[in-house]
């Protein structure tokens, strides 16, 4: 008899496939006495785990997908710095030495003392942290235990892997491992294991509780990751219909690619603009592969994250935006200024502290203005690009006029230098901001202004605007951007550029997001920036609205206080 269980789909695609349980918790570990021959060795073997430890975190770094580079790079960065705090490289060695104890037992004792002092903690930030050290001591006894048993690692081939939780680390691990999906007892749809689920283009569901307790090692699954059903159990006939499911799945796919190059044009003739956001110049080939109409966000961080001598020279960030704007033959290209800072570090010599909570620390705009010779340095790179085609400059995270004041003083200076240089640049390159917290979208107007364009960055607003960690699995529950602020804060936004006459994108997930589509348009976007690997979607979706039909039924929605009562009005709409 099939079980059928019900979680959330986070993203879409039928998986079928033996079950595989993988349980992350630390397992018990008993004390060794060592002999007196016996502890610099083990000393060598910790150290040894550790180093496997750090270099399989660098390889995974290396495999996440460029458009979520920043982010999932950035939490990854964290657990290094981790692995090469002393408390995790000197203490447990001090421990072998001392207590004549085996690696584990020392690491298990290191761990038990970290976490007690997180715990005690005032700031639930930084308790949140703990989870962080276990992971990272996780993954170092995972490399003893491996050297205690000198085994191989499963095959997960083709395998559905069901687990409590997965760090986005774990995903990129698992999917070069070729795995066909994963179920998780916690997450939420905007974790950000599920967008990269979904960058990756792995069916996935969370929300299945205790789901490694009622599932054994082996169960055929099948897997819906659109629905958020998992079958087990299955028999011949529910496996034959599955098949013609992903049958069907494909047949749309294709069917979508005949929109390549038809114009993103609502049923009451409105036109709507269609941007990707890359990362790498390779990644240009995507926008071309699915008509996109350029690029509404290149994100430039890795100039400068994991390079041991700091950031790249303005000439070499030059080549790279030059190549990109030659790449896109026409279509316009906006860079992002760098958003590092805090937790995201780049120069060596820099004596600032890492900030206890890097979201509200120095980042961004701030971070770039308080270092002003590498934001130059890019601004003039951006600015000889400009030459070559169509370039928009975006600030990160403004919060005040004083930020854009600042900023448009450094531009200012680049164009004079260049011009005195005889160097040819655009003098009207376009200057835009991200709203991406709550006061620059109340002060939206203030910044349109002044600026040719604005960008609603939703990941962060709607961050700071309900003042969860969406990274958080104690909290990210709370992140939901149909929350009723949320719409009106994007409104806000929207109404000012309508004011102002200044155009207003969206590059945040929602943007990326199907199911918000006829909302957001309802809502008054008409600028879209998102994942190549669904423009397309929201492209059908787009040809098949009328923009007089959901900018009423947005009204109503916008009356509306409760989220659910939001949620159920926009599944009608999209049903409609």
């Amino acid at each position: 008899m099939p079980m059928i269980i019900n979680g959330i789909g986070v993203a879409r695609g039928v998986a079928q496939g033996p079950a595989c349980i993988i349980r992350h918790g630390l397992t018990s570990v008993v004390k060794r006495t060592l002999e007196d021959a016996e502890i610099e060795p083990e000393i060598a073997r910790l150290q040894q785990a550790h180093a496997d430890a750090k270099q399989q975190l660098q390889n995974t770094r290396a495999l996440v997908p460029a458009a979520m580079r920043d982010e999932i790079g950035s939490f990854i960065d964290s657990h290094l710095l981790m692995l090469d705090d002393v408390l995790l490289t000197e203490t447990p060695a001090t421990l072998i030495r001392t207590e004549r104890c085996n690696a584990e037992w020392a690491l298990q004792q290191t761990m038990e003392q970290l976490t007690a002092v997180f715990e005690q903690m005032d700031d639930a930030y930084l308790r949140t942290r703990r989870n962080d050290v276990e992971q990272v001591i996780q993954k170092i006894q995972k490399n003893l235990a491996a050297d205690a048993e000198d085994s191989p690692e499963r095959d997960l081939t083709g395998r559905i892997v069901v687990a409590d939780d997965l760090t986005p680390a774990d995903t990129v691990e698992l999917q070069n491992q070729n795995i066909a999906a994963f179920i998780t007892a916690l997450g939420s749809p905007m974790s950000h294991t599920a967008i990269l689920a979904r960058s990756l283009g792995i069916p996935a569901i969370v929300g299945i509780h205790d789901s490694s307790e009622f599932l054994r090692d082996g169960d055929l699954l099948l897997v819906d990751g659109r629905g958020g059903t998992v079958l087990s159990a299955t028999d011949d006939w529910l496996i034959d219909q599955y098949r013609e499911y992903q049958r069907e799945e494909q047949e749309r796919e294709e069917s979508l690619m005949q929109l390549r190059q038809k114009p993103a044009v609502t049923r009451d003739r409105c036109s709507i603009a269609l941007k990707c956001n890359v990362d790498l110049v390779d990644e240009v080939d995507e926008v071309h592969e699915v008509g996109g109409d350029g690029v509404g966000l290149y994100r430039t961080e890795f100039f400068y994250l994991n390079r041991e001598q700091g950031g790249a020279s303005s000439d070499e960030q030059y080549e790279t935006y030059r190549d990109l704007v030659l790449a896109l033959d026409g279509k316009p290209l906006t860079i992002r200024t760098l958003d590092l800072g805090a937790d995201k570090e780049f120069d060596p010599d820099y004596e600032g502290a890492i900030a206890p909570n890097p979201a509200l620390g120095l980042r961004a705009i701030r971070r770039s203005l308080q270092d002003k010779p590498n934001f130059l340095a890019q601004l003039r790179a951006i600015l000889r690009a400009s030459a070559h085609g169509p370039v928009e400059i975006m600030l990160p995270m403004l919060t005040n006029s004083a930020e854009l004041s600042q900023s448009i003083i450094l531009l200012d200076q680049c164009k004079e230098q260049l011009s005195r240089e005889d160097i040819p640049y655009d003098p009207n390159v376009r200057l835009g901001g991200m709203i991406e917290v709550p006061a620059a979208a109340i002060c939206a107007e203030q910044f349109a202004q002044q600026l040719d364009f604005l960008s609603i960055g939703t990941n962060d607003l709607i961050q700071y605007t309900l003042a969860i960690d969406r990274v958080d699995d104690q909290v990210n529950y709370l992140f939901d951007p149909l929350h009723p602020a949320i719409l009106h804060l994007i409104r806000r936004t929207i109404q000012a550029g309508e004011r102002t006459q200044t155009p207003v994108s969206m590059c945040g997930e929602m943007a990326s997001a199907p199911n918000l589509t006829r909302l957001l348009l309802g809502l008054g976007l008409r600028e879209f920036s998102m994942h190549p690997n669904v423009l397309l979607e929201i492209k059908h979706i787009i040809t098949g609205t009328s923009i007089d039909t959901v900018r009423t039924q947005c009204e109503d929605i916008l009356q509306s206080t409760r989220p659910e009562q939001i949620r159920d009005k926009v599944e009608a709409m999209n049903q409609a």
